[in-house]
């Protein structure tokens, strides 16, 4: 397997003037985040998380404005949220749509569900619609076994879908 090699000390990052990290989010995880845990690194996590729900993903200026925060080098906060894949380092489209790929989902037939969101939105897995407006994904276990196949379209879990009930759920988007 060959190595894909970028030069990364030469890359510039897009910076906007209004921080992604501002005050009142700052005041937020100083309040209720910081003081859980023993040290400022140990809640990377959370801070990502708060950073990206507020933002619907992690620009690199937000990465490098999380490590100030946290006291760390903002390539441990970028090992990080390149670690997880949970944590999104593209810009998403509006509504974000998981549909599970467990096992349980898949001998329901969430394939015939990701083929009908492919010809629905004119995307693959991992695509974002021309419009900004859709990011389909397929994801591992949404933990909802028992009523699959299930989707997460942004925070909310549809379950037992079919192809008709889908596309009601999206026809229903404001």
């Amino acid at each position: 397997m060959a190595w894909i090699v970028k030069n990364s000390a030469t890359q510039q990052i897009d910076k906007r003037d209004e921080p992604y990290l501002d005050d009142t989010l700052r005041a937020e995880l100083e309040a209720e985040i910081i003081p859980r845990y023993p040290t400022r690194q140990a809640a990377t996590l959370p801070v990502l998380h708060a950073l990206q729900h507020k933002h619907h993903w992690l620009p690199h200026q937000a990465l490098a404005e999380a490590a100030g925060f946290l006291g760390l080098h903002p390539s441990e906060v970028l090992d990080t949220a390149t670690f997880y894949e949970d944590f999104r380092l593209q810009p998403m489209g509006q509504y974000l749509i998981m549909v599970c790929q467990s096992l349980s989902c898949e001998l329901m037939g969430h394939t015939s569900l990701v083929d009908a969101l492919r010809d629905k939105l004119g995307i693959e897995p991992g695509g974002t619609t021309d419009d900004g407006r859709f990011t389909l994904l397929t994801v591992e276990c949404l933990g909802s076994c028992g009523t699959a196949p299930c989707a997460l379209v942004n925070e909310t879990l549809h379950e037992s879908l079919t192809i008709e009930n889908l596309d009601k759920v999206l026809n229903e988007l404001p």
